[in-house]
């Protein structure tokens, strides 16, 4: 009988385990490029490529230092996307997900663990954006005071059939930050208030406004206080005959008045030599009679 010495027999199972690897490591690339993306707690892992017909992608989740759960929707998917938005529900903890390459639907394999991709962390709580909130504007009858009464913007959570608001979540860490200027100036003003129905006062009497918002959250990380910027809306103010007529209207209106004026005087002159003459005419007739 051939006696095989350990150290051959060690070398050949080694070659072996290294065929093994890059069989599987070719059949089932890892995913790339793996993200959280997140507003208003609407949270969707991506990553890439798109898998071809020979394996497909499933995501476990956990909590940090907790099992990993897996989202039924994204089990043996051809998806490069999994929303699990639902699935954090303690937003204030900090998530780590992993997206598995493993056979397709149907397949079974073999191995015991499948290649694998982590993400970075996530904290919903910290980390989802906030969009921007939309706004009406109510103009004082002083005319020198603006209220601004912020809707607050609605996530992608829900309790029971009610879905909740940003206001719901942050509570009274939730502020907006108002910014607002003349509508004729650059100069810019900011300030935050603590309510969503805001009152700015002391304005320049009659004048035009202009505001953004945003939502502000000052408890958390630097660089996600603040929210989105809301589009600019204005106040109207009040208006002045310029701005109710444009200059050539203005300028055509002027050389229309003088126009007519020109033509009175004429017409006026022309009487006043016709009834001159006339007078003169009858005095030359009194004086041969």
């Amino acid at each position: 009988m051939w006696k095989i010495r350990p150290k051959v027999a060690l070398l050949a199972l080694y070659i072996d385990v290294l065929f093994f690897t890059h069989l599987v490591s070719g059949s089932f690339p890892r995913a790339q490029n793996v993200a959280w993306t997140s507003t208003n707690f609407k949270t969707l892992l991506t990553w890439g490529p798109k898998p071809s017909e020979d394996y497909s992608y499933s995501v476990e989740y956990s909590v940090i230092g907790q099992d990993r759960k897996r989202n039924p929707h994204c089990i043996q998917s051809k998806d490069t996307m999994c929303d699990l938005s639902s699935y954090l529900s303690q937003l204030n903890k900090t998530y780590i997900a992993e997206v598995l390459s493993e056979p397709p639907r149907g397949v079974v394999s073999d191995l015991v663990e499948f290649p694998h991709t982590r993400s970075e962390p996530f904290c919903p709580y910290q980390d989802t954006d906030i969009d921007r909130p939309d706004f009406g504007i109510v103009v004082g009858k002083d005319k020198r005071s603006v209220t601004l009464n912020v809707s607050d913007p609605l996530t992608a959570l829900f309790d029971g059939d009610r879905q909740l608001t940003i206001r719901d979540v942050f509570a009274d860490e939730l502020q907006y930050r108002v910014t607002y200027r003349r509508h004729s100036s650059t100069g810019k003003k900011v300030y935050d208030s603590k309510g969503s129905v805001i009152e700015l006062t002391r304005l320049d009497r009659g004048e035009s406004y202009c505001f953004n918002v945003q939502a502000f959250v000052p408890s958390r990380k630097a660089g996600k206080q603040l929210g989105e910027l809301s589009r600019t809306q204005c106040s109207e103010g009040e208006k002045s005959f310029t701005d109710v007529y444009s200059v050539p209207v203005i300028a055509g209106g002027i050389l229309i008045i003088l126009a007519l004026v020109a033509v009175i005087i004429v017409v006026a002159v022309v009487c006043y030599k016709r009834r001159s003459k006339r007078a003169r005419e009858n005095e030359k007739e009194r004086d041969l009679l």
